[in-house]
């Protein structure tokens, strides 16, 4: 398998930790530091990985 393909699959599953950890709860809609600090770090990364990724087929 492609180390490239690896890294975009990798970049969705962290996109994906990203969108769950900034979702909010209906029972308390406001978001923490803490919340708002992992969401931050899990989008870079993502965006991270799927740069790397796709200069990897380049």
């Amino acid at each position: 398998m492609d180390s490239g393909l690896v890294l975009l699959v990798l970049g969705g599953f962290l996109l994906g930790g990203a969108w769950s950890v900034w979702s909010v709860d209906e029972d308390t809609p406001v978001r923490s530091t803490p919340q708002i600090v992992l969401a931050a770090v899990l989008l870079l990364a993502a965006l991270l990985a799927t740069a790397s990724g796709i200069l990897r087929f380049v």
